[in-house]
Order: structure tokens, then sequence, then C-alpha cells
């Protein structure tokens, strides 16, 4: 699923590629479970000849300001992704088009083409995104109702133990909730988790003040790194999380075992650690 470093990627590659150019073709899927609330007709008219302004991000969600409104807005759902043509941008773990797929992806949701001949799509293999045409995205839901932006608005350690203090549930569920703080999902959750030591079952109100401390540190450390490499997860470090909990397989880092525990209360997954004897 695309978390808040895979969306500030594709937010990123928009603003490095596409600023300032003009929107001279778009074409929108024929599936209202995604399109949200709007015919496609009327969609591409409102894109058409328009100039791209702006890239913008919160969360999970990320829309494009033009020269003037409506406004495309993308909430990326579990396989959300955006494609440029001839660009890089992050494949997103289990949401991939490859290379050799036909062009624009049979999977596109949307898909323009620039007054340079850039072209980019964002597609959707799994149809939980949602497309919208918004007058003013940040001021409706689901971006209304979105809680602190986790790189944008960071939390003081002292917020977050203030907060956190008051929260009787698991801490991962608390941190997956959207309107606490956006941006987590379930591996940058588990990640920070798993780098503050803290299991994700814990009670948040229960955390000791180390814990808090740790947990601040590790939200701060995970999401900026993950960002400062665009989300590819080959240059994550080779101890993170990241790299065993996919496939539920135990492994060593640094001489330590992995072990895998599923948490079935919250139906995901997390790895602890524990010496070898």
């Amino acid at each position: 699923m695309p978390e808040l470093p895979e969306v500030e990627a594709a937010r990123r590659a928009i603003e490095e590629n596409c600023l300032g150019k003009k929107i001279t073709k778009a074409l929108i899927a024929d599936d209202p479970k995604v399109i949200d609330g709007v015919s496609r007709a009327d969609f591409e008219a409102s894109l058409l000849g328009k100039t791209i302004v702006s890239a913008h991000r919160k969360g999970k969600n990320l829309w494009l300001r033009l020269d003037s409104p409506p406004f495309p807005s993308f909430q990326f759902g579990m396989a959300g992704a955006i494609y440029i043509k001839g660009v890089a941008v992050t494949k997103y773990k289990r949401s991939a088009v490859k290379d050799t797929d036909e062009w624009p992806s049979k999977y596109s949701k949307l898909f323009v083409e620039l007054d340079d001949g850039l072209e980019f799509s964002f597609t959707d293999k799994r149809r939980f995104a949602r497309v919208r045409l918004l007058k003013d995205p940040a001021s409706v839901p689901p971006i209304s109702e979105l809680g602190p932006d986790a790189l944008l608005e960071p939390m003081t350690g002292d917020e977050l133990f203030e907060s956190l203090s008051k929260k009787k549930i698991a801490i991962k569920t608390l941190l997956l909730d959207q309107s606490y703080i956006s941006g987590i999902g379930n591996w940058v959750a588990d990640e920070v988790l798993y780098q503050a030591r803290i299991h994700p079952e814990q009670s948040a109100a229960s955390l000791s003040k180390e814990n808090y401390g740790n947990l601040h540190k590790s939200i701060k450390e995970v999401i900026e790194y993950a960002v400062q490499v665009d989300a590819d997860s080959t240059q994550f470090p080779c101890e993170w999380l990241f790299h065993f909990r996919w496939g539920k397989k135990p492994g060593k880092v640094n001489g330590k075992k992995l072990e895998i525990y599923v948490v079935i209360l919250t139906k995901v997954y997390f790895t602890g650690y524990r010496k070898i004897t």
C-alpha cells in the first residue's frame, strides 16, 4: 500500500516534471467506483487547456493545483500509483506496472498528455483508490478530516507524550488512525514501532516516557529517510523490518533472530527480535 513516502515521491515527480505545462489531452477511465462523483466527459473537459501550477500532498492524498479550479485529487487506496512516461517514479510494492506493459496501462484511471509531449497516468490495480474533481480539495473530506501530516506537521515530543497518554487503545491502531496523524500506514507503523521496540498491541496510554521518546524519534527518522530516498526500498537500511515483513519469513539482523508474530486482533503483522541462544 502506498503510504506517505510513496505518495510524496509521486508528488515530487509531478513537481519536478510537470509544473508550468498545459494539459492537451485527458482520458478518464469508465470506472465510477474510482472516479468519484463526476462524469468522464465533465472530468476531461475540466482539465483540457489548463496549466499545472503546483502539486500538493497531505497524508496519503495528492492533488494538483491548476491555473483555475476545479482540481484533480487522488486518494491512493491500496494500490494507487503515479507513472510518468520516461521518468523513474518509485514502483510501489505490489502495485508496480512493468516497463514492458502497455502504455497507458490497462489499469490507468487518469491519463494526461502535456504540451511538451510528456505523459503521466494515475493507475489502480485494485480499485480502492478514488479520483475526484474538487474546487478546493483541502477543504472537504477526506483531506479536511485528516490529522497533522507526519512529515509536514510533526508533533513535538511533548505533544506526542500529551496526546498518547490519553489514548487507551493499541498504539498501532492509533498510528493508523488518519484523523490522529496522517500518512502512516501498515509498513511505516510496523517500522517505527519495531525501531522504537514497542509492541503494536500495547496501549498508547501505558507507554513509558522512554517509549514516547523512542517513538517520536523513530517516526521522524523512518519517514524522513524514506522520503529522502524517494521511497526506493532498495535503499532502505538492511536492518529495517521492511525487508522481512512482506513474506512473513524470519531472518537474522546483526546476529539477532527475527521472529514473525501475527496480531490477530488488528490483522496486521509485527516482527520482534531476540538474541540467538
